[in-house]
């Protein structure tokens, strides 16, 4: 194959006379937090109310599809850095142990808690709902009880477990594409991912109408099902970041600065409130998260200055999928119990939002130290012989001679 060999997709080239990748990308994590804080923001201003007024319409209007446009970058996030970091000798089964140690454990704890909560509620759930979401495969069912079962949001971490399953196929086909041509690649994807909500929009039924959220009866669920929860349709986005992540490492990102990135992004959001649903939220909205997602790596790849790699933005980052797990059932409960009809002036709506941030921060802490590190440490290490030593498969993963990176890989 010309262009670039399967072994050298995670590595650059010495004559390019930049510094090899670094393994990790702190900007990157820092921005975990953010997208997972605009999840937040759609669900607390969407299930509760309170915030009054005008002040209270305008929050809701304005983070309607926040949550949406987080989750999507997450999607395109998990492609990139799973690229990034991957090596081509790395087994398929201990790269599947990985992924499901840092998933399953958080996503069961919290599988758990939701449905004592349920029960306390008295409110039936169906056996296909408990079933399909304990095993992570509720995104597969046309139903909006099952797909938004349980704990709600973790219907992503179904089409997580499918992207994991899926990616060391395809982190062996698409490194096969040229260098020359992965912008054509990305052309195609991201057509596929416009495709997705034609077919959408025009081949899938609107009927029954739905009406939820700020959907005002225009679609049927089946249609919101096909771009937003089929993990098919959005594993496109992670493709989109695999291959964003070998045009970056092959060094064919044009030069777009943090911030440009970042205003990319902004108006990529605007536009979406005000676009057709099936074409301002899903893949089609994602799309304009890609460049702040490369220009970060590229920042820190080439140490510019980047707000997002202080350590409190990578701490929160860090906690981020913990606190995605969390933040809805904080936000159910605290609106429970504050009166999901009360209202409040601003000053006090707002400092009840942001008690109910800080209580699924902490809830998110407790998880992040007591289950998600701790199992990701123990079950992520390199196997041992008998004698102590790594083995010879473990040895080519991790980077020789260091403790430190043996800790960073564990985490990723």
């Amino acid at each position: 194959m010309s262009g670039t060999s399967q072994a050298t997709i995670g590595a650059r080239s010495d004559t390019t006379g930049r510094v090899p990748p670094p393994s990790r990308l702190p900007s990157l994590t820092g921005l975990r937090f953010v997208a997972a804080v605009l999840v937040f923001a759609t669900h607390v201003t969407w299930n509760t109310s309170l915030v009054e007024g005008p002040y209270g319409a305008g929050i809701r209007q304005a983070f309607s599809l926040s949550g949406a446009y987080g989750v999507g970058f997450f999607f395109l996030l998990s492609g990139f850095v799973l690229t990034w970091t991957a090596r081509p000798d790395d087994p398929a089964p201990r790269f599947w142990r990985r992924r499901l140690v840092k998933i399953y454990p958080s996503h069961l704890v919290t599988f758990l808690a939701a449905g004592a909560l349920l029960v306390a509620a008295a409110r039936p759930v169906a056996t296909v709902d408990w079933l399909s979401n304990l095993f992570l495969l509720h995104a597969w069912f046309p139903r909006l009880e099952t797909s938004t079962s349980m704990n709600g949001v973790s219907w992503s971490l179904s089409c997580e477990l499918f992207f994991y399953l899926c990616f060391p196929l395809l982190y062996r086909l698409l490194g096969q594409i040229r260098e020359s041509r992965l912008w054509v690649a990305v052309g195609v994807v991201v057509a596929l991912i416009v495709g997705a909500a034609l077919t959408a929009r025009f081949l899938v039924s609107d009927q029954p109408r739905l009406e939820i959220f700020f959907l005002d009866g225009s679609y049927s669920f089946t249609q919101v099902w096909f771009v937003y929860f089929f993990p098919p349709v959005r594993a496109l986005e992670f493709v989109l970041g695999i291959l964003l992540a070998r045009v970056v490492l092959a060094g064919r990102w044009p030069a777009l600065g943090l911030l440009p990135a970042a205003g990319v992004a902004v108006a990529g959001y605007v536009a979406a409130l005000y676009l057709p649903y099936l074409f301002g939220t899903g893949g089609v909205a994602s799309m304009w998260t890609a460049p702040l997602i490369a220009s970060a790596a590229v920042a820190d790849w080439e140490r510019r200055r980047s707000p997002l790699r202080g350590p409190v933005a990578v701490r929160l980052g860090e906690l981020s999928f913990a606190f995605y797990l969390v933040h809805l059932m904080v936000v159910m409960i605290g609106g429970q119990v504050i009166g999901l009809d009360r209202r409040f002036p601003p000053l006090v709506g707002f400092a009840l939002i942001l008690v109910l941030l800080a209580v699924s921060l902490a809830l998110s802490w407790l998880l992040y130290r007591c289950v998600e590190d701790p199992l990701v440490r123990r079950f992520s290490r390199p196997s041992t012989d008998t004698n102590g030593r790594v083995s010879g498969s473990a040895r080519r993963w991790w980077v020789p001679g260091s403790a430190a990176s043996d800790r960073r890989a564990a985490r990723r």
